[in-house]
């Protein structure tokens, strides 16, 4: 079908208050991204109609227009044309509408840009491990034993593919080390340098930190005596989020203040080393044991209140988990997620996390099986395969918050398999990819179970979209339309 991409752009273009209304505008694979002035004066009721527009949504003080790809490059190319706007990147849309954004709003828009570029490296790391995991699986596909207990010339492909899982995760400080500095404003190269500090072979190892802790089998935990002065920890991070978080923030500040002071004939010579020596001491010897510290009040919380309320837990995460998404909060799951895994051996959020997605793919779905309209039923499709996949934003925007009951009803069949995963201590081993593959992560012993939440998750949201649907049908409500 071939569209009028100027004329669309110009609908476009009166929805959101015209020309004189846009700081800046830009677009990644599917969405316009646009830094508005005013966003009262969207006239969203009349940018619903608009050809393309699939969904929209402001986020981060970034007002965003779904499309699609291939099609908004398009649409894009005529939108700043028409209104005299020269082309700029995501990164200077954000720029814009962080200075709208409250506290809250501003660390969650922090952990979103960290952990956005290092997502497939974690996703990747994910599903080796589901992978590995299954192959040593007890009673998975043999009676009483593993696949590798079966076929002993195994163990060799399980070894390769454990540590290539692992690295993500052994390393994984580098990476947000390298993310964090980029979006603090410091050098990427130190963010790296500073997370390997954090993980040298010479610290102790984060996961014996707590038996050297508390004395078990001898151990002790070592130390840097500093001239008799003090001592510091020689202990590693491991796996852990918040350290290097805060560390790389640190680094960023002391590069930025040392590069406006240092002359530029020396500056290569002291910035760089002055750098890594003060946020290198400041997070081993205060930065790391504080946000370690953190990380394990917030994950203790967390743990306690689904081990004392954990039907209500789970009913409360798992029906709230997509308006989250909505407003970005859910970013900062991930670091949660990683800080469970690597003090509990797995987590429970992320299982839930993986059935919210699949739940707004079935509402979708039923959506194509009751729309009349051949755009709707076209949106509803592709939206639920993509929702399956693990990315449910086009099934949110584009489908199931427009007619707002398939929303709610991925909501509730959400909220209902969560309390069943829940209530049977259903864990994740490491984050895989949020929809139908999501068994591959879970742990082994628990893939049963999960899979009897997943299937709760398709049937409950279609069933009561179905029904929705047939009671507005009923009152003459024009829902079916498209």
């Amino acid at each position: 079908m071939s569209y009028d991409y100027r004329q669309i752009a110009q609908q476009i273009l009166d929805s959101i208050g015209g020309p004189e209304n846009i700081e800046q505008a830009a677009h990644c694979i599917t969405r316009l991204r646009i830094a508005l002035k005013d966003e009262g004066k969207i006239k969203h009721e009349q940018l619903k109609v608009v050809d393309l527009v699939k969904g929209q949504f402001s986020n981060g003080g970034v007002f965003q227009i779904v499309i699609g790809s291939g099609d908004v490059d398009r649409v894009y190319a005529q939108l700043i044309d028409l209104a005299g706007r020269n082309a700029a990147t995501v990164a200077d849309v954000k720029g814009s509408g962080e200075n709208k954004l409250n506290p809250i709003q501003r660390l969650v828009k922090i952990f979103s840009d960290v952990f956005m570029p290092i997502l497939p490296a974690i996703i990747v790391a994910g599903l080796l491990m589901g992978v590995n995991n299954l192959f040593g699986a007890k009673d998975m596909f043999i009676p009483g034993k593993s696949l590798l207990d079966a076929y002993p010339g195994l163990s060799g492909l399980w070894q390769l593919i454990n540590m290539m899982a692992n690295t993500s995760f052994v390393f994984l400080p580098a990476l947000v080390g390298w993310s964090a500095a980029k979006r603090f404003g410091g050098s990427e190269v130190l963010g790296i340098v500073l997370g390997l500090l954090l993980v040298h072979p010479d610290l102790l190892n984060a996961w014996n930190y707590g038996k050297a802790a508390a004395g078990l089998d001898g151990q002790a935990i070592p130390y840097f005596d500093i001239f008799g002065l003090f001592k510091i920890e020689r202990v590693g991070y491991q796996g852990q989020i918040l350290p290097i978080l805060a560390a790389a923030w640190v680094m960023s500040q002391v590069e930025i203040w040392l590069k406006v002071r240092v002359p530029n004939a020396i500056q290569l010579l002291v910035v760089p080393i002055t750098t890594i020596v003060i946020s290198g001491v400041l997070a081993l010897a205060v930065i790391g044991p504080v946000a370690r510290g953190l990380g394990v009040l917030i994950t203790q919380g967390l743990v306690q209140v689904f081990e004392v309320v954990p039907v209500l837990g789970a009913a409360i995460f798992g029906a709230l988990y997509a308006p989250l998404v909505i407003t970005g909060m859910h970013h900062m799951f991930i670091a949660v997620d990683l800080q469970l895994i690597t003090s509990h051996g797995g987590t429970f959020i992320w299982p839930i996390i993986a059935l919210s997605n699949i739940a707004q793919g079935s509402a979708a779905l039923a959506m194509f099986c009751i729309a009349k309209s051949a755009t709707e039923k076209s949106m509803a499709s592709t939206s639920a395969i993509s929702a399956f996949s693990g990315i449910t934003e086009p099934a949110m925007f584009g489908v199931n918050l427009r007619f707002k009951y398939p929303f709610y009803a991925a909501l509730i069949g959400s909220a209902c398999a969560s309390v069943l995963i829940t209530s049977k201590h259903v864990l994740a081993s490491a984050i895989g990819v949020g929809g139908l593959p999501a068994f591959i992560s879970i742990v082994p012993v628990h893939i049963p179970v999960f899979l009897l939440g997943t299937l709760v998750a398709v049937i409950v949201p279609f069933t009561v979209t179905w029904l929705f649907a047939k009671r507005a049908s009923w009152k003459g409500d024009a829902v079916l339309e498209g």
